[in-house]
């Protein structure tokens, strides 16, 4: 990747005018990509040109728009390799993990299409026929953890409807989404239907309060999340879908095989290092003998992950967080947990300082009574012990959050209950919580979202529904309403 990185404006790729800033690579720390973040005045040629392009790429065709996206989706598979590459060394995950994300983009395509045409096609129901629109010019915030697949989850289905897009990545991740937009102009996509904007809080900021834009899609944090709500209080004319995380809980309650549950939960909280909005956070098991037989078995498989860089010959399973600051915030976290009465069951620990590198944990923080409701976004999964399966519901849904939750169990009556009393949008049933459908709506409730959920629902906030009578010929009724009265013509 080159070490003077671009921004795609009107079509070019230039740098941007504003603060110099660079990416790196959370297990080694070196410089992955060095830029500028876009300016005001970035920001303002960006979503002007989006706009000018707006008329013209909603005008087109729905079959002309696809063939766009799926032009992008062969220059994915071209460019497949130094994509995944480049996202192992900006996020630091191991890069098979790597390569299922990129052909998570490229699957993402043929399903977008699918999804508009069962949820967005033209209908009529009696006298009325309904049609989409696309909003106009969108901004897509996007995230680290996933920077690809996820502001792809965003962009693709947007532009299929008809909008333009101002797309501001992760500034952990910056070299990803250069790449991407690079192959999507590379493709072919028309000036202007997709802009690129370097920085980190206030070139976001400064793109959303922009008038030309007409939506904001967003994937990130709770906290960051509500301050675009708040900031679109007054602001119904703009379309707002968020995308936060959550702090998940996985119930553990009458199982025959621990081994199998261990599997689930070791994958629940500790794939992508922790870092999927998804993960695990609280692991419910039962006290006594049944729950203590599980958690030994979870903490034998725990110890046992391997842990490393994306170059290390024998790929990990794990690989660092996202940089030396999380790293520290986790382990901080730990110990404020440990002060309040945590018992740590095997300790995450920093690997190798100033990186993200760090050992995944396991804390029983079962006597901890004012625990906090936060999300811990990293390898660090809290153990709650409860004497019945009626407290351990009650702990699943003491959250403030509502994105996932799930069950381990052989009991079929406990998932009826679970299923049916679970406050989360995703609810899984002897399944890893990280796993999600691109075939289903993905998104929660609570601090987890707005009701905007995205994946196969991503259709619904990208247009607008316009409903109206048609007639093809004006003629007056056989009976006029009372009181109108037409008088002769003279």
């Amino acid at each position: 990747m080159s070490a003077d990185g671009v921004c795609w404006i009107d079509g070019a790729a230039r740098p941007g005018t504003g603060d110099s800033f660079a990416s790196l690579d959370p297990a080694e720390g070196t410089v992955v990509w060095r830029g500028n973040t876009a300016s005001t005045a970035d920001v303002d040629a960006a979503c002007r040109s989006a706009r000018r392009a707006s008329p013209t790429w909603e005008h087109f065709s729905l079959e002309r728009r696809a063939e766009h996206l799926r032009a992008f989706a062969r220059a994915l598979e071209a460019s497949s390799a130094p994509l995944a590459e480049t996202i192992s060394r900006e996020t630091g995950k191991p890069l098979w993990e790597s390569r299922t994300e990129v052909q998570s983009m490229i699957a993402k395509i043929e399903i977008s299409i699918a999804a508009h045409a069962a949820r967005c096609s033209p209908f009529t129901g009696g006298p009325a026929v309904t049609r989409f629109r696309a909003h106009g010019v969108v901004a897509v915030l996007g995230p680290f953890n996933f920077p690809g697949h996820l502001p792809n989850g965003h962009i693709v289905p947007a532009l299929l409807a008809g909008n333009t897009v101002v797309f501001k990545p992760s500034e952990r991740a910056p070299a990803v989404a250069e790449l991407t937009v690079r192959l999507w102009h590379d493709a072919g996509l028309p000036r202007g239907v997709l802009q690129l904007l370097h920085g980190g809080r206030d070139t976001a900021q400064e793109l959303v309060r922009h008038e030309e834009i007409d939506g904001v899609f967003f994937t990130g944090s709770a906290h960051a999340g509500l301050w675009l709500h708040e900031h679109f209080a007054r602001r119904p004319d703009r379309i707002l879908a968020l995308e936060m995380g959550g702090n998940n809980p996985l119930v553990a309650w009458s199982i025959h095989d621990p081994d199998a549950a261990a599997l689930a939960i070791v994958q629940s909280a500790f794939l992508s290092a922790g870092q999927r909005c998804t993960c695990a956070r609280r692991l419910v098991i039962p006290a006594g003998r049944d729950g203590e037989r599980l958690l030994e078995r979870v903490a034998a498989c725990t110890a046992a992950l391997r842990v490393g860089a994306w170059t290390d010959r024998r790929e990990p399973f794990m690989g660092p967080v996202i940089g030396a600051d999380a790293a520290r915030a986790l382990v901080e976290a730990q110990a404020s947990l440990v002060a309040r009465g945590a018992v740590p069951l095997l300790e995450l620990r920093s690997l190798r300082a100033d990186t993200g590198r760090v050992s995944p944990g396991l804390l029983d923080v079962s006597a901890v009574a004012d625990r906090p409701d936060e999300e811990l976004f990293g390898p660090l999964l809290q153990v709650v012990r409860t004497t019945d399966f009626d407290a351990a519901l009650a702990e699943a849904r003491a959250t403030r959050y509502g994105l996932a939750a799930g069950l381990l169990s052989d009991d079929p009556a406990l998932w009826e209950r679970f299923r049916r009393e679970a406050r989360a949008g995703i609810v899984n049933w002897n399944q890893p919580l990280t796993g999600a459908s691109s075939s289903a709506p993905f998104g929660g409730i609570g601090l987890s979202g707005n009701h905007r959920p995205s994946a196969w629902f991503a259709a619904d906030y990208c247009s607008r529904p316009v409903a109206g009578i048609e007639v093809a010929t004006l003629a007056l009724p056989e009976k006029l309403p009372p009181g109108i009265d037409i008088p002769p013509r003279s």
